[in-house]
């Protein structure tokens, strides 16, 4: 049964319902999520609501992480937007819905560990990266430029991870090596060696950072990871985003790039 992997909503519920449509037309029926189902975005009571319902299991992004307690060393821009989401959460007139919401916040959990169908391949499950799974960034870069880096992440793989927190889709390597998905072939799926191990960034839902503005996602398979891209109306959110004085109009405007 193949598992569609969504990441990075970041509050953006036009984004994140075409994603849904798109997931229930190919007739995929299980969905989980790596985090940071909060931040930036104009709809985050809308998108935790989405969320809790469809998802059979979420984890703890830096962004959640920051709404629920603090945004520790956030940039201006996402610390305005960490706060300004929290007292969407706080204003809130249903006390069991708010109440619901912010359980689902402490609920969720910083990693999973699973065994995929059919083939039985461990898949270990993070935001950001197996060493710091909250808040590490894993970059394309880094299978040139930090070897040593990858090295240690993948000391704590078995075999397949699962992140996103970059917001840039692909597949890392032990090689080490980075494989974006345009460089996957027109099936845009990578399939699994029993002699590899890979860490794979599934990308964003809401806030692409690969110069396509497209939601991300992706779809596991017993034997391989398939990479897609899903279209949706930017504008409405962007629109949101800069009626809001809260939310720097930027994080509208990036948007329509892709970064």
């Amino acid at each position: 049964m193949p598992t569609a992997v969504i990441s990075d909503i970041h509050g953006n519920a036009e984004a994140l319902k075409r994603v849904l449509d798109d997931i229930k037309k190919s007739g995929i029926q299980r969905i989980i999520n790596l985090g940071d189902v909060v931040g930036y975005g104009p709809d985050p009571l809308e998108v935790v609501d989405l969320v809790r319902e469809h998802c059979e299991w979420t984890l703890m992004g830096n962004h959640d992480f920051g709404v629920l307690y603090e945004p520790t060393n956030f940039n201006p821009v996402a610390e305005s937007s960490a706060f300004w989401t929290r007292r969407q959460f706080d204003n809130e007139q249903n006390h069991d819905l708010r109440a619901a919401r912010y359980d689902f916040l402490g609920r969720l959990r910083v990693r999973v560990v699973e065994t995929l169908p059919e083939s039985g391949i461990p898949v270990l499950a993070v935001h950001a990266s197996p060493r710091r799974p909250i808040n590490e960034y894993i970059f394309p870069d880094d299978a040139a430029d930090a070897p040593d880096k990858l090295e240690s992440i993948f000391e704590r793989v078995e075999r397949v991870a699962l992140v996103g927190h970059t917001h840039v889709p692909g597949v890392f390597t032990d090689e080490p090596d980075f494989y974006p998905p345009d460089e996957l072939g027109d099936s845009r799926s990578y399939f699994f060696t029993p002699d590899e191990k890979v860490v794979i960034n599934v990308g964003s839902v809401g806030q692409p950072r690969d110069s396509d503005p497209r939601a991300s996602y992706a779809v596991l398979h017993p034997d391989r990871v398939e990479f897609r891209r899903v279209e949706y109306d930017i504008k409405i959110t962007a629109n949101k985003i800069k009626s809001i004085p809260d939310l720097h109009d930027w994080l509208g405007d990036r948007l329509f790039e892709g970064r």
